[in-house]
């Protein structure tokens, strides 16, 4: 009677008062993908903001048994990819739960120091992992406007204000002071991850900080990575085949709000959509994509 009682329980669960549900585990899924730091018009990117909500419900979800974090970015931001990072540490210290990462797609760069946050990290055979360290890429279009004709006027008070502008020359000590920056950060990342990893790294230190990317399998050689595996299996191995996953959505604008416009406003463009602001950005997301043969 009992057996078949649970049975019909299991059938007819969500009819039942939640006293009398049968106890499964639940595992709470939050999705981070995206170029993280990103504002486009149209599509906005990962920020502590946006996604702050999400993982506040996500640890507070009742009879949580762990908590996962599904990631598919090429990174972006080191500052919003650190507030990202401490905020889900903070969380699972505070509710002493564990957390599970799973890479997509790719965890580079930024996205890799948020699979950091896991207590574990799993990958798939073929996800992109890595690419601990800092990169700047511009244009430089001063000898385009001398061959126009082209007089560029910029007035500036303090003479690091201008730094790297790219319609003016490139100057050797504007270079220098943008990679001791890049320096401080990349020591911050590096020593992240040899904190978070502690016991785990398997590669030689100026391999693994070398900002390279590996594959999933070879990842996981070098200690990048605990498991090859996705969410369903690794959880159902981990907490048995009755396991639930609860998707926890990152809030997005509407897409209304998307199409008038409704973000920060940028100089000059009322808080419209700017057409030139909007096709920089896309092809600001899609180079980070691209870094990455995706």
């Amino acid at each position: 009677m009992p057996s078949s009682f649970s049975a019909l329980a299991e059938r007819f669960r969500f009819l039942l008062p939640a006293g009398w549900r049968p106890a499964h585990p639940v595992v709470p899924v939050v999705r981070l993908s995206g170029v993280i730091g990103a504002v486009m018009p149209l599509r906005q990117g990962l920020s502590i903001a946006a996604v702050a909500p999400a993982l506040e419900r996500a640890f507070a979800t009742r009879d949580a048994a762990a908590v996962a974090i599904v990631i598919n970015s090429p990174g972006g931001s080191a500052a919003q990819s650190h507030l990202i990072f401490r905020r889900i540490r903070a969380l699972a210290e505070e509710k002493k739960l564990p957390v599970f990462a799973f890479i997509e797609d790719a965890g580079a760069s930024g996205g890799y120091m948020l699979a950091c946050a896991g207590d574990e990290i799993f990958a798939d055979p073929s996800s992109l992992v890595g690419s601990i360290g800092v990169i700047a890429a511009g244009f430089g279009f001063d000898k385009l406007l001398d061959r126009f004709g082209v007089e560029r006027r910029l007035h500036t008070a303090g003479t690091s204000k201008a730094m790297l502008d790219p319609f003016s020359p490139e100057r050797p000590e504007d270079v220098a002071r943008l990679k001791g920056i890049q320096a401080q950060i990349h020591a911050m990342f590096v020593a992240l991850v040899e904190g978070r990893r502690a016991g785990r790294l398997k590669g030689e230190r100026e391999e693994l900080f070398s900002g390279a990317v590996w594959a999933g399998a070879e990842a996981l050689e070098l200690g990048l990575v605990d498991g090859l595996g996705d969410l369903r299996a690794v959880m159902r191995e981990r907490f048995g085949e009755k396991v639930r996953s609860k998707p926890v959505a990152v809030a997005r604008p509407g897409l209304l709000a998307r199409v008038l416009g409704r973000r920060e406003p940028t100089i000059g463009d009322g808080g419209l959509i700017d057409p030139a602001a909007a096709l920089l950005a896309v092809l600001e997301e899609r180079a980070a994509w691209s870094r990455l043969g995706l």
